[in-house]
């Protein structure tokens, strides 16, 4: 994992919550480095929207509500969008990954009686490996570029954390509805079951907000 990715990776896991002030000494000295990489890894995340610049340093951005919304709508109209595309472009191969990565998550649900922590974060792993084969499908990297810069932001919310196992289950059966809509080169059902998901996700975490803004400052996500 490069310095970029490994700054990334600590907020969007709550290990740099939000508001936490960054400096490029202090970085340096975490992760035992000179100060230019950490100075390159900072210009990119603040780009990425994911830190604000202060006199000196840097602090990881808070997200209010309505950045939430405005974010989560982005992401619907991008990803319903590719999941179109990815109705007419698919391929056997494509499918094939969408189908594996649903069968993965099923599996998961399946070892565990209840939602552990380790079963959440399997299936958060094995989501986001299916919306990427919906992307792949959709043979639009430029899609996928736009797509990366607001599927960061889910991530550092956790929904995943307040959902129950019917609510866990009734995503999988979104996905699974998807993969049947792209193989049958359905561009208009893919294009509103990917929209629906994504507003589910967005409902889901504007209403535990509170609760997982808190539980991040805690750091209790780890």
């Amino acid at each position: 994992m490069d310095l970029y990715e490994a700054i990334k990776n600590a907020i969007i896991t709550g290990t740099f919550e939000p508001g936490k002030r960054l400096t490029e000494e202090m970085l340096a000295s975490e992760f035992h480095v000179s100060r230019t990489p950490i100075r390159e890894a900072l210009k990119q995340l603040e780009h990425d929207g994911l830190v604000t610049a202060l006199k000196k340093g840097v602090s990881v951005r808070s997200f209010t509500r309505e950045d939430i919304q405005q974010i989560y709508n982005l992401r619907a109209l991008l990803e319903s969008y590719a999941a179109s595309q990815a109705a007419v472009y698919r391929s056997v191969d494509d499918i094939a990954s969408m189908r594996a990565a649903n069968l993965r998550y099923k599996e998961a649900l399946q070892k565990e009686s209840s939602l552990d922590l380790h079963t959440i974060h399997e299936v958060m792993k094995i989501n986001q490996l299916f919306h990427e084969a919906v992307i792949t499908a959709s043979q639009n990297e430029h899609l996928r570029f736009h797509i990366s810069k607001v599927v960061m932001l889910p991530l550092m919310f956790h929904s995943f954390y307040w959902y129950d196992l019917g609510q866990i289950q009734a995503s999988l059966q979104a996905h699974e509805t998807m993969v049947t809509a792209i193989e049958r080169q359905d561009a208009e059902r893919a294009k509103i079951v990917m929209q629906e998901h994504v507003y589910q996700a967005r409902d889901h975490v504007l209403d535990h907000l509170e609760e997982i803004q808190n539980r991040m400052e805690k750091r209790e996500f780890v």
